[in-house]
């Protein structure tokens, strides 16, 4: 079966797919005639069973782990902890955002400093807050690409 018809049934694109080959997870053959993969019942499976535990968030490592012989339960034990973490930190974030809430002020009113320092507090404690402005820096490489093939254009129509 070629990955076309692997992604069709299962509904992983290619790009996963070839991913989760890149990753260890799946091995498919090789036709020795022209090199492309070769796709049969085994790997549909095993693509079925990487896209239930990711859409249940378990780590890439966890799902190796699993493959390598140890049993889903141990695999579920060690994510449950993890979602339990993160549901507790969830919850800390739903609180502290309620309480702002129920402030009723004007962003240029609150005194930031004193949540962040008492945020920082519950990180000490195991809290992790989503952190957005990791991601507010990701369109600038783009930025950089764009200026640069401007600048080299320039420079050729100079020429």
């Amino acid at each position: 079966m070629k990955i076309n018809e692997v992604e069709a049934q299962v509904g992983i694109t290619k790009k996963n797919i070839r991913f989760y080959e890149e990753q260890g997870l799946l091995t498919p053959r090789r036709n020795s005639q022209n090199g492309y993969r070769d796709y049969g019942e085994e790997e549909v499976s095993i693509l079925r069973q990487i896209k239930l535990m990711r859409k249940l968030g378990v780590p890439l490592e966890e799902i190796r782990k699993m493959q390598a012989g140890g049993t889903v339960a141990d695999g579920m034990r060690r994510h449950l902890v993890t979602l339990e973490r993160e549901r507790k930190s969830l919850e800390q974030s739903i609180q502290l955002c309620q309480s702002l809430k129920e402030r009723e002020e004007r962003l240029d009113a609150l005194d930031a400093a004193v949540l962040l320092d008492e945020m920082e507090q519950l990180e000490q404690r195991g809290t992790t807050f989503q952190d957005k402005q990791k991601n507010d820096l990701k369109p600038v490489r783009y930025i950089g690409a764009i200026v640069m093939a401007l600048l080299t254009t320039a420079l050729m129509v100079g020429i």
